[in-house]
């Protein structure tokens, strides 16, 4: 039920593109976490439908989203996968609910939510960053953008901090919540008396492997709309007339990229936070267990926090000694290198089309892309097209023949559509007697 979101995103202005991403969707997660506190003990089927769910989610997700041209586009299917990888834990921690593996369980549950978390950082980041990038050029195309970065140096810096933590790169907080719902899996794998051990096995390659896959997917995305965006030649007049946003819409950005760091720094108290929302969806009696098995995640997690902290700490000494090494120096600007060819035009670059196109070819038969080409012809030919467009087979092969059927249903009703108030009295009436009478009998 995906097909509306790449549709309101495009439609939506970024601000309110980053709250429908970062909270509005996130409601039905609520509702489903809720109903879990009072559900008792869960089937196994529920666990394995969110996670074959979450799996499907994810890569059918991140697939469409590789697809687009449509910078906005391209983040809403993004936000699909996302919440892909959110029911994914979920999942796999009503099975260690079950199966009465607390380990399993609570990393289960503490990805999820801290992965709910994390994803309204990183997305509402990269979308203020799609709004600041149409501010500043008049488009979203992919196709039509290029060279941004000197132009926007400090939107690019942070769409590149939101890009790494959305494809679950160390040291940003993506990884910390992938990662937990990683350790859950394993820890099912290392605790597995309890379950059944094929369908365990297969439990957790699904888990593991649509996870590392859904990751892998991630990284080719956002390579392609960092890269298509801000690196490279400009590839259109409206790209060469970017401009750096104002400083509110630059602070904004800032501040999310600074929540996706501290987020990262932050792993190791994780456990403690989000602690009474993971013991609400535990049994009772595991009180003790919760809390052994919240201790183990913490010890991973304490050396992520390190190892980012120290990441960082790096980072920020290597920009001091590069500063302190250009001190006093002129720095000059030179085209690249271009094996002697002296007159490159931005149609040489790749184009989002050919750069996905390898990927494309192994998912040909799910994504069904559609190609125009127009071929080279003649010995000094003056024009050759291709162009390709991915559209979303779910929209088109089901929902939009459902929603027809429907409509073409309704239309066939609208005679009872009188404009009579009384008549709608009647209506409700009869169905209110209707009910009585079928209650009573």
């Amino acid at each position: 039920v995906h097909v509306w979101l790449p549709e309101a995103h495009p439609a939506a202005p970024s601000h309110v593109s980053a709250v429908m991403s970062g909270v509005m969707i996130k409601t039905g997660i609520y509702g489903l976490i809720r109903a879990l506190t009072f559900l008792g003990n869960p089937p196994a089927w529920w666990g394995w439908t969110l996670v074959v769910i979450g799996v499907s989610s994810g890569l059918f997700g991140v697939l469409f989203a590789l697809a687009q041209h449509d910078l906005k586009r391209l983040l809403a299917y993004s936000s699909v996968e996302n919440v892909g990888i959110i029911t994914l834990g979920l999942g796999v921690g009503l099975l260690g609910v079950h199966y009465g593996l607390p380990a399993m369980a609570v990393l289960g549950y503490l990805g999820a939510l801290l992965h709910v978390l994390n994803h309204a950082l990183f997305k509402s980041l990269l979308f203020l960053g799609a709004g600041a990038i149409q501010h500043a050029t008049g488009t979203r195309n992919l196709n039509q953008l290029g060279g941004l970065l000197k132009r926007m140096p400090v939107t690019g810096s942070a769409f590149f901090l939101g890009a790494c933590a959305i494809c679950g790169l160390p040291p940003l907080n993506g990884f910390v919540s992938e990662l937990v719902i990683y350790l859950a899996a394993l820890a099912g794998l290392a605790d597995s008396t309890r379950a059944p051990g094929v369908q365990w096995a297969m439990l957790c390659v699904l888990a593991l492997g649509g996870l590392a896959l859904i990751g892998g997917l991630a990284v080719v995305t956002f390579t392609k709309a960092f890269g298509f965006v801000f690196l490279g030649s400009p590839r259109s007049e409206a790209a060469e007339r970017g401009h750096e946003v104002g400083m509110r819409m630059r602070g904004a950005m800032a501040v999310l990229a600074g929540g996706c760091v501290l987020a990262a720094l932050a792993a190791p108290f994780w456990p403690l936070v989000l602690g009474s929302a993971v013991t609400a969806l535990t049994p009772p009696s595991w009180q003790g267990l919760t809390g052994a098995a919240a201790d183990r995640a913490a010890m991973p997690l304490t050396v992520v926090g390190a190892s980012c902290g120290a990441v960082w700490a790096l980072v920020g000494l290597l920009a001091l000694f590069r500063k302190w090494l250009l001190a006093g120096r002129p720095v000059t600007a030179a085209p690249t290198w271009d094996c002697g060819y002296a007159a490159p035009q931005a149609r040489m670059q790749y184009s989002g089309s050919s750069y996905i196109d390898p990927v494309l070819a192994v998912f040909r038969t799910v994504l069904r892309p559609q190609i125009r080409l127009q071929p080279p012809a003649g010995l000094f030919p003056a024009e050759a097209r291709f162009e390709s467009d991915v559209p979303d087979v779910f929209r088109d092969s089901f929902f939009r023949p459902v929603f027809e059927s429907v409509r073409w249903v309704a239309s066939k009703l609208r005679w009872l559509q009188q404009g009579r108030i009384q008549l709608y009295v009647l209506y409700i009436a009869v169905t209110v007697l209707s009910l009585l009478i079928w209650k009573l009998g």
